[in-house]
């Protein structure tokens, strides 16, 4: 897939190509993942170096990271230690968008979400906060490339503002073209009135760069997503939206209802309140057979999905410790359906870094 380039900046320096460069792939990722625009470019310039690491000119990786549970190709590079494993992409859009995900799907980042994607000071401090990097001055150096360059103004970019964007300026690469790379009297600015004139008219405008974006942009709009702990949240269900008595107040995740274990209650006694066979009762929640219930312990009432709520795309275990079932309870996914979707071998077990879908690709 093309890359959209944007018209960064009139300066022409390293740092405004590499802005021209991905600034509408920076745009795409925050409708697709809710990372500000302007985070994922300053993280990119300051990483990369504004694409020159040797990360970035052979491996494509544009935000040093490393490979964890990576079965693609990697490369060595020494970083915090000598000889770590970076992952190796085949393009840069590819690493743009892992690293979206590493933001949106790693529990210790979450909570980034819940600021607003024009709010970049919170989101400097808060990747310093969550462990992204080490170095103390790392929110200051992202903040200031944001203000040196202006990057706040991709996060108030809609798809439609990158297409006029991008048409613009393609024009002007044409001019300049036939013109030898002589000065051009019409600014981008200028560029841009003409392209919403044009289009306002309903007078034909360039198919090739709306084609592109269009593509890029499939299935998304100009609407944020939620925050992935927003989504993840039980939300209380009404007594007519339950089928059985409701003698206690019942909550929902992924849209199926549960309860939380009080002290003293088993899956038997449970069934027997809600008039489920016990052997139901286990198979809504992954068990073969009853165990000890805990109190607090997430019960379901229904079936589980087969995949997880829209937004919660898949899941990065950041613990040793975690277990697929308990993973699948917290999601309100069935474990067989997970198992099938990734396709686990029989005794699976997570690894810290490991990537788990949890919706189809």
């Amino acid at each position: 897939m093309a890359a959209v380039v944007l018209t960064a900046s009139s300066g022409d320096s390293p740092q405004d190509k590499y802005i021209a460069r991905y600034s509408g792939i920076a745009v795409r990722e925050m409708y697709r993942s809710g990372v500000p625009a302007s985070i994922t470019l300053a993280q990119g310039l300051l990483e990369s170096r504004y694409g020159a690491s040797p990360l970035a000119t052979k491996g494509n990786n544009h935000f040093g990271i490393k490979c964890h549970d990576w079965k693609g190709k990697h490369m060595s590079y020494d970083d915090d230690k000598k000889g770590e494993c970076f992952r190796v992409y085949d393009t840069a859009e590819e690493s743009f968008r892992d690293h979206s995900d590493f933001l949106r799907y790693r529990d210790r980042y979450k909570f980034l979400f819940e600021n607003k994607t024009t709010d970049y000071k919170s989101w400097a401090y808060g990747l310093k906060k969550a462990g992204y990097a080490t170095d103390p001055s790392y929110p200051a150096k992202l903040i200031k490339l944001i203000e040196d360059y202006n990057l706040s103004r991709f996060d108030r970019m809609t798809k439609e503002d990158v297409l006029v964007e991008a048409e613009a300026s393609e024009a002007v690469s044409e001019d300049k073209e036939q013109e030898g790379q002589e000065e051009i009297q019409l600014s981008v600015s200028d560029r841009k009135d003409r392209v919403y004139k044009r289009r306002k008219h309903g007078k034909p405008v360039k198919k090739t760069v709306r084609e592109e974006i269009e593509e890029e942009f499939e299935g998304l709009t100009d609407r944020i997503p939620d925050s992935p702990l927003s989504i993840e949240e039980p939300k209380p269900v009404r007594a007519e939206e339950f089928r059985f008595s409701m003698t206690r107040q019942m909550y929902s995740r992924n849209g199926v209802p549960f309860l939380s274990s009080s002290e003293g209650e088993t899956y038997s006694s449970i069934a027997k309140n809600y008039k489920l066979f016990l052997k139901e009762l286990l198979r809504f929640n992954d068990l073969s057979s009853e165990e000890e219930l805990a109190p607090g312990t997430i019960v379901y009432l229904q079936a589980k999905k087969s995949k997880a709520a829209k937004g919660l795309d898949k899941y990065i275990v950041d613990s040793d410790d975690e277990d697929l079932r308990e993973i699948c309870q917290r999601f309100g996914v069935r474990m067989s359906s997970i198992i099938k979707l990734n396709g686990f071998p029989e005794g699976y077990r997570p690894l810290e870094g490991d990537t788990i879908l949890l919706r189809p690709e």
